[in-house]
């Protein structure tokens, strides 16, 4: 399945209870950075588990059109010689990210940092996606921007400099990506280059940084601590390295919301990243009355893992605070699912990113609890869902706008509803978990096309 594909419609229907293990897909954030960074090292990268779903690809992809030597040499294994920092050449052709938002931000940010010229594209979701955000820093940072569409979308030309440009930069929302296209930019910058988030956000860039060589220090920054002032030493050499990528947090919520909502399911997921930036959905779900146990912690590629024993349960309704949304941002679709199963009212607030992502996720989130009979309010930048401790009614059709996560969410919904729910297109899935079907499947759930 590819962002291409004729629309390919699912349907989710209730059946028996959910069981069995598995390794949910390698975590896409980590994939395309060490793409990346594999592309600005000298010397080889050794990747295993890569997510091998069409957004990493599309970055792969990118990163041998700007001069690196890239070869997939077995099942999530990958090989790549960088070019070096300063060592890109143009691409021949436009570099078509599909609907890959965080491959094609983070790779406007390197683009950005270097002294050369290239073009991005993607499919219609992307070419509706803001990019100004991404753009305002890299200009500051020396950045040409030759071309774009209105807003700062899709197509745009960038024409990066000799070299870049250190500043100080405070992102205006909290956002990762908005911070890595100014890290990787900042890789070719003499001196030191500073970001400031109020709230602390994912830090895979910093880490893997750090893994490749890089000099990167963190500290708390802001009257209450949330936030934080990361800052990187530029040119540095970095070198190719062993990068083993964990389980994806945001492809385990799935199974792992499906196992606590279908009746006397227990699941087991191996191998899931316990990054406490990335953990926000589970911290919920746990104060919702979810029974999940982790069970061997352990290191694997600078990141801690466990593996998460899920078992069904009655789940009651919390208030989550806007402060975890960087913890949980792609998992409130699916989180919304689960509040539509539990007792009680839940809130969840400060969603304002849910709004730019690869739809307006938070309108697509409350027109398809509106399809299957879920009580619902959005207020403001807060979405409120009214569970009765029962099945949700189910039996509605999702618009999912081109967007994975939307399809999947309520896939999951109707493994437990009254009634079959239907999505428009499930094609899409396979940007971030290409073997959703046949896991789901494997595991007992009836979603058939």
């Amino acid at each position: 399945m590819s962002h291409d594909s004729a629309p390919q419609p699912l349907t989710a229907h209730a059946g028996l209870a959910l069981q069995g293990r598995l390794r949910p897909p390698g975590d896409k954030s980590i994939s395309h950075r060490a793409m990346i960074l594999g592309l600005l090292s000298i010397g080889e990268t050794n990747v295993t588990g890569l997510l091998e779903g069409d957004d990493v690809l599309r970055t792969a992809a990118a990163a041998k059109a700007l001069g690196a030597d890239v070869e997939r040499v077995g099942d999530g294994l990958w090989r790549v010689r960088g070019v070096g920092i300063g060592g890109l050449t143009d691409p021949e052709d436009v570099l078509d990210f599909g609907n890959a938002g965080t491959g094609s931000r983070l790779m406007m940010g390197v683009v950005g940092g270097q002294p050369v010229t290239a073009t991005f594209d993607g499919d219609a979701s992307l070419r509706k996606r803001p990019m100004r955000r991404i753009l305002d820093p890299l200009v500051r940072m020396g950045t040409e921007v030759v071309s774009e569409e209105a807003g700062g979308r899709v197509p745009l030309t960038l024409r990066g400099p000799r070299e870049a440009i250190p500043i100080t930069y405070e992102t205006p929302v909290a956002s990762a990506q908005i911070k890595s296209a100014v890290l990787l930019a900042a890789l070719n910058a003499p001196g030191t280059t500073t970001v400031i988030e109020a709230a602390a956000t994912r830090d895979h860039t910093e880490r893997m940084m750090r893994l490749f060589g890089a000099e990167v220090t963190v500290v708390p920054h802001g009257p209450e601590g949330y936030g934080r002032a990361i800052s990187l030493t530029g040119q540095p050499t970095l070198r190719g390295t062993k990068v083993v990528v964990p389980a994806d947090p945001s492809s385990a919520a799935f199974p792992l919301v499906a196992a606590l909502i279908v009746p006397d399911s227990e699941v087991t997921l191996e191998g899931v990243m316990m990054n406490p930036l990335r953990i926000g959905l589970i911290t919920t779900l746990i104060e919702m009355g979810a029974d999940i146990e982790r069970l061997r912690e352990r290191e694997e590629g600078g990141e801690t893992v466990a593996d998460l024993r899920v078992r069904a349960s009655r789940l009651k309704g919390v208030d989550v605070p806007p402060e975890r949304a960087p913890s949980m941002i792609d998992e409130y679709p699916v989180l919304a699912v689960a509040a539509a199963f539990a007792e009680g009212t839940t809130r969840m607030r400060g969603l304002h990113e849910l709004r730019v992502k690869e739809s307006d996720r938070l309108a697509a989130v409350a027109d398809g609890l509106s399809a299957n009979g879920v009580a619902h309010l959005v207020d403001g930048d807060d979405l409120v869902v009214h569970g009765t401790g029962e099945p949700a009614r189910g039996g509605g059709t999702v618009a999912t706008h081109l967007d994975h996560r939307i399809a999947m969410a309520f896939l999951v919904m109707g493994l437990a509803t009254q009634q079959p729910v239907t999505v428009d297109d499930g094609a899409m899935i396979a940007t971030s978990f290409p073997s959703f079907l046949p896991t789901m499947q494997g595991l007992g759930g009836r979603i058939e096309g």
